[in-house]
């Protein structure tokens, strides 16, 4: 294959599986895809944006993390989609570039450090947006609304990483992945 075909093929497999991971990022922002939890809903979109992140550079794992998790909120509950925009999308480069350019001869132990990193910026940024920018109690900061809603929050994230890690990892999607894009 010449390069010229190569650069080709991969750039639409990487437009192709950056807009099916937004697409998958955008459905588990569903309420119909959640699990209810006291004070709201615990989301599963944390697993696609981490595996997205995984695979995909930082610019990629930014579209689907970022900007896919700021069109699910539009669409579904807008109040927190810049929150989200944000929180996911520095979420998502920061997983992407520790998975990417750290460790690059322990690439699992990479991704875990740097879907970790993720979590703690997922739990801060939405604690610090539910304490300010959408507080449930009218205008003021809401601090016991985001102390409420930590733990889940924590789960959510903790969740999201791990499986994102068994996804890519124990059942091979890195790998085929890779394959996929000729590296």
């Amino acid at each position: 294959m010449s390069k010229k075909n190569l650069t080709k093929k991969r750039t639409t497999v990487w437009l192709c599986v950056t807009a099916l991971f937004m697409a998958m990022n955008v459905v588990m922002s569903m309420s119909i895809f959640s699990i209810p939890v006291p004070g709201g809903h615990l989301y599963l979109n944390d697993i696609i944006i981490c595996v997205a992140s995984i695979l995909l550079d930082p610019f990629g794992a930014f579209m689907v993390g970022g900007v896919g998790a700021f069109l699910g909120d539009f669409f579904f509950y807008p109040a927190p989609m810049f929150v989200s925009l944000v929180t996911h999308g520095l979420q998502a480069v920061c997983i992407s570039l520790i998975s990417h350019y750290t460790l690059k001869k322990h690439p699992a132990v990479a991704s875990g450090i740097g879907v970790t990193v993720g979590a703690i910026i997922n739990v801060v940024g939405y604690s610090l947006g539910r304490a300010f920018f959408y507080a449930s109690s009218g205008a003021e900061p809401s601090i016991a609304t985001a102390l409420t809603k930590l733990p889940f929050q924590i789960l959510q994230a903790g969740v999201g990483a791990v499986l994102a890690m068994i996804i890519c990892w124990k059942f091979g999607i890195r790998k085929l992945f890779n394959k996929l894009m000729e590296k």
